[in-house]
């Protein structure tokens, strides 16, 4: 029998992208919920073997603007009372920060491109060590306080926290180890074509630098995941 993967989508291109597939070798049945949709936030948080949580444009802290924020983090927060796996990506690791105790606010930076992280020694002797050398995708402009119990993994020049764990049922990237560079990284262009008008952001060179550095992030994002997956105690 199957194990069963819900995953909470803000934006439908990000999706579980290069991770994805990792999931189904891994033997999971991938569901998504999706703001906007009438069952979102309608299933039982507990009954997923993995709870996977994705990025998305919008604040932690904006739950006036977005009234589904209040009920996903208490969707997250009897999760993570329960110790079950969960992965978050980008807005789901702040999400998951915030619901940990971490204070989630505006770095005062765009940090949006690709450039390496730096792995902390607890990095290096967890999964992420894949990444070392690798230069990842970057595409935020908050950050979070570490949460109590929580261990920083990877830090970049300009913002601290990229990463971390909680016990062996948590991970969380601030970054995007999961996005597809191929031909379907346009849909990110368009899709934040306002966010990177703004922040200024060259988008030819950022295509260029996708087709240049995405597949050796796509493989190493899958080990990454693959180690993590094969050691939660399913």
């Amino acid at each position: 029998m199957s194990a069963k993967a819900l995953v909470l989508r803000h934006v439908h291109f990000e999706d579980l992208g290069t991770f994805g597939e990792v999931l189904e070798q891994a033997g999971y049945t991938i569901t998504y919920s999706t703001v906007g949709d009438s069952d979102f936030l309608s299933a039982d948080p507990l009954e997923p073997d993995l709870l996977v949580v994705l990025g998305g444009p919008i604040g932690v802290y904006e739950d006036e603007t977005y009234p589904f924020l209040t009920a996903e983090k208490a969707f997250i927060a009897e999760r993570l009372e329960a110790q079950k796996p969960v992965l978050g990506i980008c807005l789901g690791a702040q999400l998951i920060a915030a619901v940990s105790g971490g204070h989630v606010f505006p770095s005062g930076v765009k940090e949006i491109g690709f450039k390496q992280i730096t792995l902390t020694s607890a990095g290096m002797e967890s999964p992420l060590r894949h990444l070392g050398g690798v230069t990842v995708l970057h595409w935020h402009g908050d950050t979070y306080d570490l949460p109590d119990g929580a261990t920083n993994l990877a830090t970049t020049d300009i913002v601290e926290q990229q990463a971390y764990t909680i016990g062996n049922h948590v991970l969380a990237f601030q970054f995007h180890p999961e996005a597809e560079c191929d031909e379907r990284f346009e849909r990110w262009l368009v899709g934040h074509a306002a966010e990177l008008a703004v922040a200024k952001i060259d988008i030819i060179r950022l295509r260029e630098d996708a087709a240049r550095f995405g597949p050796a992030l796509k493989e190493a994002g899958r080990a990454v995941v693959r180690e993590w997956l094969s050691g939660i105690g399913r």
